[in-house]
């Protein structure tokens, strides 16, 4: 079973060499051996009690000639700030959130459990989403403790999606669902060897997700491969009258992404450079230009080099729009929270930490926490000012422009920086991601595995215009065929620096 696609999994449920209880109990033990014991990898922060009971229904109906589509049947980890309603809590990582149980199901649970796929149980995640100190450690969280990189384990495995990002990795699901606000599906990804798509404000639901912002959040789907990334996505897109921002993707609703996939995709496609990202690391350079290498082998044309003139001027917007909605968001989702709930507010959540400083902050503060909760609400001149320019500079003349000026499908850049050591002292180091134009602008971008650097991951990001995720599968997948650049961990102690 190791290593094995969804699409592999599926053909022997079919053919009845599996069933969905044995490859529940199959993960089940995998995740005994190496999280919970072994590389010690701590990626899954709470196992779904009745996942074994849910693959048996699921058996039955298959049984029965009662097929859900391609996930019945298939386990998959959720990160931990994605409600669910059953008997998991959902924490954000947070001891303020300990044994909380949300009312109901994320709209994009419904929409996986009605796929037939079996919710295995929760990740673990950088603490309120790595929103809470200006000098956190990626992959930590009160709750849940540290996360360790499955190719070295002294390295850092970024986030805020670690434990999504790590478990599939480590083969501990067959997928797993992770959340971007900028950077947090990309750059856990990336660092771990896998493929994971952040995709278009407003294609998946945001209902019942423990928010940072609204006008970026987006949950999005995590796999060993382009093609288990696809299917993911189509169970998961599609509208929910609690949100919204999804009215505009009832078109994309059920859709069929793996029939985008063309391992001749890659044949005319205009695809332009985004230097600026370059110059940044010199191992990563290299295996980038190896990256560019191959996409001109397989026909693409590639603009090089090609600028997005305000990626320097997001920040400041960014963050100051990050600020004001996390405090407002965050207040209205905890409302609906029920009456378990142990904290109604981010001043509670803020009280809650000081009172229990021993437990929730040993390493780092809440410096973010508190900036957020020091903000005048939605309605300010500051606010609006941040947010209109951020959407005009990520969009209009951002990406839109970049696009349209050289007639692009899509930009590539280098996802990252290989994994850097973690360190709970000094915290997080940088980590020369591309993340932020596509994050802010609310746009897709996708990241696969395109070299090693002493046997550390380095990702390949696209990123295309609005609802251009069928393009972003597209060019992957004729990239990841052609490469089969992927190997899976060895969970080795350190990186092998003697190389």
């Amino acid at each position: 079973m190791a290593e094995q696609s969804i699409s592999e999994l599926q053909a022997a449920l079919r053919a009845g060499e599996l069933s969905a209880a044995q490859l529940v109990t199959s993960y089940l033990q995998r995740i005994r051996e190496l999280d919970q014991a072994g590389p010690g990898l701590n990626a899954v922060i709470e196992l779904n009690p009745d996942a074994l009971a849910a693959a048996q229904a699921l058996d039955a109906e298959r049984q029965v000639g009662r097929l859900r589509g391609p996930l019945h049947g298939i386990p998959v980890l959720l990160k931990d700030n994605i409600d669910t309603g059953d008997r998991m809590a959902t924490t954000a990582g947070s001891l303020a959130l300990e044994g909380s149980r949300a009312p109901r199901d994320a709209g994009l649970v419904e929409r996986l459990r009605a796929a037939g796929a079996i919710i295995l149980g929760k990740t673990n995640l950088s603490e309120w989403a790595s929103f809470r100190s200006t000098h956190s450690t990626s992959g930590w969280s009160s709750r849940g403790g540290l996360t360790r990189n499955p190719y070295a384990l002294d390295r850092n495995p970024c986030g805020s999606s670690s434990g999504s990002a790590v478990a599939v990795a480590a083969d501990l699901c067959a997928a797993a669902v992770g959340t971007e606000t900028d950077g947090s599906i990309i750059c856990p990804s990336s660092v771990n060897g896998i493929v994971g798509l952040k995709p278009t404000l407003g294609l998946i639901s945001r209902s019942g997700i423990i928010p940072i912002a609204h006008s970026q959040d987006t949950a999005g789907p995590m796999g060993r491969t382009v093609r288990d990334v696809a299917i993911l996505l189509g169970a998961l897109a599609g509208p929910d009258p609690r949100d919204p921002a999804t009215r505009e993707t009832a078109s994309w609703a059920g859709a069929d992404y793996e029939r985008y996939l063309d391992p001749d995709g890659l044949r005319g496609a205009r695809i332009g450079v985004v230097r600026g990202y370059w110059g940044r690391h010199p191992a990563v350079d290299r295996v980038m230009e190896e990256a560019l290498a191959a996409l001109r082998g397989l026909g693409a044309v590639l603009i090089d080099p090609v600028e997005i003139a305000t990626v320097k001027q997001l920040g400041a917007h960014e963050h100051t729009v990050l600020l004001h909605e996390f405090r407002a968001d965050l207040n209205d989702y905890l409302s609906t929270r029920g009456p378990g709930v142990p904290v109604r507010s981010l001043r509670e959540v803020i009280a809650f930490n000081e009172q229990h400083r021993a437990r929730t902050m040993p390493y780092f503060g809440q410096e973010l926490l508190l900036q957020a909760e020091s903000q005048g609400p939605l309605t300010t001149p500051q606010y609006l000012e941040a947010l209109t320019a951020a959407r005009r500079l990520a969009r209009d003349e951002g990406l839109d422009a970049a696009l349209r000026s050289h007639r692009l499908d899509a930009l590539v850049a280098p996802s990252n920086h290989p994994a850097h050591l973690t360190d709970l002292v000094n915290g997080d180091c940088g980590s020369g991601g591309s993340s932020s134009p596509a994050a802010v602008a609310g746009y897709p971008s996708i990241t696969v595995p395109a070299g090693y650097v002493f046997g550390l991951p380095v990702g390949l990001s696209l990123m295309a215009g609005a609802y251009a995720e069928p393009t972003l599968l597209r060019l992957t997948y004729a990239y990841e065929q052609a490469t089969h650049v992927r190997i899976p961990p060895a969970f080795r102690p350190s990186a092998p620096l003697e190389a």
